[in-house]
């Protein structure tokens, strides 16, 4: 059955290894996934430990539907304490990763301790082992897994690991599987590599027994048929989620030239369309329709003939918007290094942004950079910086610390120009025009964030009755709500119900594109009860699912402020309120936000979620949710 699946707790230091079943009651207030990783995050960890220390753990796990006939059922998640933020570290990836752990038997691995030299771990039909990886130490994510499979004489053989980024502690290196599945944002390879844990492999053929089999099938029949008939996925069918670029950047909600600009004029040579010159089909993840992401060869420069996989928008904003670029050709080939070397395409991408202009205004010189011209649209330098930053070279060395580390040690008032909010970089999008996606990177529990909290269609000015059949359920609210994107009344709403949502997702393990992300007519939590019990067996109403979410995001917020984190740090750096837009559609252009219509957004957002005044769940809603005793220490 799907509930027979363990988790296993695995000591690097004693190299011990100890399993557990997980029990039901377990399930029914954490489902998997992310939910269960926040509950053992904060059990298994003390606050104030050194997140690179081997008291840090990192969790990594596969969500409840995960391998099962729900589509798109390939979600890995990640989890420890950030050593970019010092709080709630947490990544999510898809590809195959994830269903090959739950059918080698587990669902979650708490792995803590530090090897004396470099190791991996292997986990096969219920077994887990702890191997010699001297030998692919230093290798980039691509050699790694072809090497641990010809070790293992087994093709099959699904790997998650780290490149040189997080062996040489860069504070936002990836846990990578595949060829591009990027487990990104707050450092979870970087708790690897400090482990001298290079990689984990899984590879089983254990079943996972189906509830429902043939009313599983039928209805998965159904939700393909919904997710595939939207205009947006017709469309990421096409073009991946590139195609939010020329969207973003006609509007001028794009970050240009680190937060300068909000649209690159004259950056047609890295829309969409352009992949076309280089792609050579389409790949997807475990059970998924959608197939989203393009295959491609590099045709041009020192690394023509590189296969490799992608882009994503964000690395169009990372390595062309942000910097100043235009060079499809550059971000194809950024693309590729970052995913090899492990890193995290946002954060790089904004630090190189932060250089650049730091570079403009004097406060970093020729001498700091040994010469290197940092130069809006200087495509040489961006691919420069790339690999200073992955080796640890130079200025690169000071920009692998992430953005606080790195603003000390330059200082000249070098932060003010930082774009980040609890010490983690924002993505490349320009949030002032539209106070609701502004308030969800402010309040999200790892920092800045774009796949936690946001509420994406809030920007299609959809009619009244499409947002109220979404954000009114399955909690009966009946508050204001408005579709205009660049109003401040009853965005706290949809940030909160959007929290939930991908809270919900994670758990279960499906992906964000088949939810309630870009379109409104994708999943959410009816759907979600019905995968649970046609799949699993478990019954959940969608108010039920909604409490496990509630509970788990309250988790993460324990978390943080465990760590010292206050509402000063729900809050976004000054520019956000003093600049104002300079570009884009007439709807856009000169917006800032208000501070004081921004705090009234904040002190709503934390009564709907029944916390106090500065952020702080109120002991009467610890005790509604079950977790007041917390930590409870029950797995």
């Amino acid at each position: 059955m799907a509930l027979n699946r363990k988790i296993a707790y695995i000591d690097l230091t004693k190299g011990e290894v100890e399993t557990k079943p997980i029990p039901i009651e377990i399930r029914k207030n954490w489902i998997g996934g992310r939910g269960l990783d926040a509950y053992l995050l904060y059990n298994h960890t003390k606050g104030g430990i050194d997140p690179l220390s081997p008291n840090n753990v990192a969790i990594i796990s596969a969500g409840l539907l995960v391998g099962t006939l729900a589509s798109a059922s390939a979600r890995t998640h990640v989890m420890g304490k950030s050593p970019l933020t010092g709080g709630v570290g947490s990544a999510n990836m898809g590809g195959f990763f994830a269903p090959e752990l739950r059918w080698a038997g587990f669902d979650h691995l708490v792995i803590k301790g530090k090897a004396k030299d470099p190791v991996y771990i292997w986990v096969n039909n219920g077994e887990i082992e702890i191997r010699d990886a001297k030998n692919v130490w230093g290798a980039g994510i691509y050699d790694t897994q072809d090497i641990i499979r010809k070790e293992l004489r087994d093709e099959e053989v699904q790997c998650l690991c780290i490149g040189p980024g997080g062996e040489r502690l860069v504070r936002f290196a990836n846990v990578m599987t595949g060829h591009k599945n990027s487990g990104g944002r707050s450092g979870m390879g970087t708790i690897l590599g400090s482990k001298n844990l290079k990689a984990v492999a899984a590879r089983g053929t254990m079943d996972i027994e189906i509830a429902h089999p043939e009313e599983a099938l039928e209805y998965n029949r159904k939700v393909i048929d919904q997710v595939i008939s939207t205009k947006v996925s017709q469309i990421m069918q096409r073009w991946g989620t590139m195609f939010i670029y020329g969207v973003t950047n006609t509007t001028g909600l794009v970050r240009t030239r680190n937060f300068q600009l909000n649209q690159l004029v004259g950056g047609d040579d890295i829309e969409c369309e352009n992949i076309d010159k280089v792609s050579i089909g389409f790949d997807g993840c475990f059970g998924c329709q959608v197939h989203c992401r393009h295959r491609y060869i590099i045709k041009e420069g020192p690394y023509a003939g590189t296969y490799t996989q992608g882009p994503e928008y964000t690395s169009q904003g990372a390595f062309g918007a942000e910097v100043g670029c235009n060079n499809m050709n550059t971000i194809l080939v950024a693309n590729h290094l970052v995913n090899d070397y492990g890193l995290d395409t946002l954060e790089i991408g904004s630090m190189m942004a932060w250089a650049f202009e730091l570079y403009e205004k004097g406060i970093l010189t020729d001498k700091d950079t040994d010469g290197l011209k940092l130069t809006w649209g200087n495509d040489e330098a961006v691919i420069e910086l790339v690999h200073r930053i992955a080796r640890r070279e130079g200025i690169g060395d000071i920009l692998a610390e992430g953005p606080l580390r790195a603003a000390e040690r330059i200082a000249k008032g070098s932060e003010k120009y930082l774009i980040h909010v609890k010490g983690m970089s924002n993505l490349h999008s320009d949030e002032r025009p539209s106070p609701s996606l502004a308030l969800g990177i402010a309040t999200g529990t790892r920092g800045s964030d774009h796949l936690r909290s946001r509420p994406a269609i809030d920007l299609y000015n959809l009619p009244m009755e499409v947002l109220d059949r979404v954000y009114r359920q399955p909690d009966g609210y009946d508050g204001p709500l408005t579709n205009d994107y660049t109003k401040y009344e009853g965005k706290p709403r949809i940030v909160f119900w959007q929290e939930m949502n991908y809270m919900a997702v994670d758990c279960t393990g499906i992906c964000k594109y088949h939810t309630v992300f870009l379109s409104p007519n994708h999943l959410t939590f009816p759907e979600f009860a019905k995968l649970i019990y046609l799949n699993i067996g478990l019954e959940f109403t969608p108010l039920e699912i909604w409490n496990v979410a509630n509970r788990a995001y309250t988790m993460e917020r324990l978390f943080n402020i465990r760590e010292g984190f206050t509402r000063d740090d729900d809050w976004l750096v000054d520019r956000y309120f003093d600049e104002k837009t300079r570009a884009g559609l007439p709807v856009v252009r000169g917006k800032s936000l208000d501070r004081k219509k921004f705090k009234g957004m904040l002190d709503e957002y934390y009564r709907l979620h029944e916390w106090d005044e500065n952020g702080v769940p109120t002991p009467e809603f610890l005790k509604k949710m079950g977790i007041n005793k917390e930590p409870s220490h029950q797995l």
